[in-house]
């Protein structure tokens, strides 16, 4: 028997981790990786720049988004179908470590060699922090790593000399990561000596972990948004503000990940990662939902479950038991048994049965489609601010069209009609990621997004 088979008897999250993969999770969870900096697609079989990052290598040495690489040293980098891990390979390195890429620039039929030195270039995990409205500030996390707190720290306080008076964290789709940084978080939220959350291991020994005194927000208003996606520290984070009664919880009933884990590195290059104790909320409950040894199939497609059952639609459909029910520190009734479940439920854009669509807004087809748009002529675009972007953009239904006959020529027979201002402004939000930045990306993609919409209209 293998050791992911021996380890998935154990628990859905203990796992094996091969040297490759191990590599990216270390990364990913460090917050940084070296390489030349850029975000890129294998588009028609070689390598397209989106958009280099800012203040990477790539963009110091004058590479811009649409540029091909073609090689990298003496390695070719198209038409030669490699697979993402040895693309990466070419690309990244040592710190200091040079490389000279051959690129060619399609809008000056240009082809040409750079001599780059390979940086170390951040990952972020806190993806923005803006205003959306005159005193709400937002701030989306999309992991818990180690630099998180730092990030968060740095955006709270910026939207804190903004003015906002109300904070909105959006851990939607946030699958979890370091518990100390979650704790780290809740703390900035909670007055001090609050418990944030306990663990317990086989043994019944129990750790408690409570808030200090140093917290920059303790008294403003504050929201959480979750979806089915929120797992692990983003639900002791949720559970924390929901149990202390700190502020309320907008959205979708989380994922169900009540499991702490440990990654314990083989010698080999690899690891494993072995669940070591279960964590509950202050008020007890524990978030973790119920699984059967060895059939994690069931476990990781309850997602079919709740859209079978209606929750995803209907907060009424979402099943929870009176014998879970616990109180929060004024008193109300909340539930454990899988999931934090929110004071405010938002459902799936469209109707049950209409879930393609958010499907396909979050299927990347749309990016591709964008960067094909913008490939086409993008001396059109060139030096475009906000303000002309949204004005040339909601004044012709072009690109609306064009990304319906995309879809056709694709072979999705999904009919856009019907959401035409919710695609047209997910359109004008891609053009504005690939053609300006993260924080212009979000601002119009927050403008429509029903989760925002509910918290704007809440007391």
């Amino acid at each position: 028997m293998t050791v992911s088979k021996i380890l998935e008897r154990l628990d859905p999250h203990s796992v094996y981790i091969a040297p490759n993969e191990f590599n990216q999770v270390v990364e990913t969870m460090r917050g940084d990786f070296v390489g030349i900096g850029v975000n890129f697609y294998m588009y028609k079989d070689t390598v397209a720049i989106i958009k280099p990052v800012s203040g990477g290598p790539s963009e110091k040495a004058g590479m811009k988004s649409g540029d091909r690489i073609l090689f990298a040293d003496t390695h070719q980098l198209f038409g030669k179908n490699l697979p993402t891990d040895s693309l990466y390979g070419k690309l990244k390195g040592q710190v200091g470590s040079e490389v000279t890429l051959t690129l060619f620039r399609k809008s000056e039929n240009k082809k040409w060699k750079v001599k780059l030195r390979r940086d170390v270039i951040p990952i972020k995990s806190v993806d923005v922090a803006l205003m959306v409205s005159p005193d709400m500030g937002y701030i989306k996390i999309n992991r818990f790593a180690e630099t998180t707190y730092k990030e968060f720290q740095k955006g709270l306080k910026k939207l804190i000399d903004e003015g906002a008076k109300s904070i909105v964290i959006d851990v939607r789709d946030n699958g979890g990561g370091y518990l100390d940084k979650a704790v780290q978080i809740a703390d900035e939220f909670l007055g001090s000596n609050t418990v944030i959350v306990f663990t317990k291991n086989k043994k019944g020994r129990m750790d408690k972990t409570k808030s200090t005194t140093k917290g920059s927000f303790e008294s403003g208003k504050l929201v959480v948004l979750i979806n089915e996606n929120s797992a692990s520290a983003s639900e002791i984070l949720a559970g924390a503000i929901q149990d202390n009664d700190r502020g309320i919880i907008v959205g979708r009933r989380s994922f169900g990940k009540g499991l702490v884990q440990r990654e314990m590195p083989l010698g080999d290059g690899s690891a494993v990662r072995l669940t070591v104790a279960r964590y509950y909320t202050p008020s007890g409950r524990s978030i973790q939902k119920p699984y059967t040894n060895g059939n994690t199939g069931d476990y990781f497609s309850e997602f079919e479950r709740r859209y079978q059952n209606g929750e995803l639609y209907e907060k009424d459909s979402i099943k929870v038991a009176d014998s879970l029910k616990f109180k929060t520190l004024k008193g109300r009734t909340v539930y454990g048994g899988g999931g934090i479940v929110p004071d405010y439920f938002v459902p799936l854009s469209g109707k049950h049965g209409e879930e393609a669509l958010d499907m396909l807004l979050q299927s990347g087809l749309m990016s591709y489609f964008v960067f094909e748009q913008l490939d086409k002529n993008r001396k059109e675009f060139s030096g475009i601010t906000q303000d002309q972007l949204i004005q040339k953009m909601e004044s012709t239904e072009v690109y609306f069209n064009a990304f319906q006959k995309y879809l056709n020529d694709s072979g999705m027979s999904f009919r856009l009609e019907k959401y035409k201002p919710l695609v047209k402004n997910h359109l004008l939000a891609e053009f504005a990621r690939q053609l300006i930045d993260e924080d212009t990306y979000y601002s119009i993609l927050l403008r429509e997004d029903p989760m925002i919409q509910k918290v704007l209209t809440l007391p």
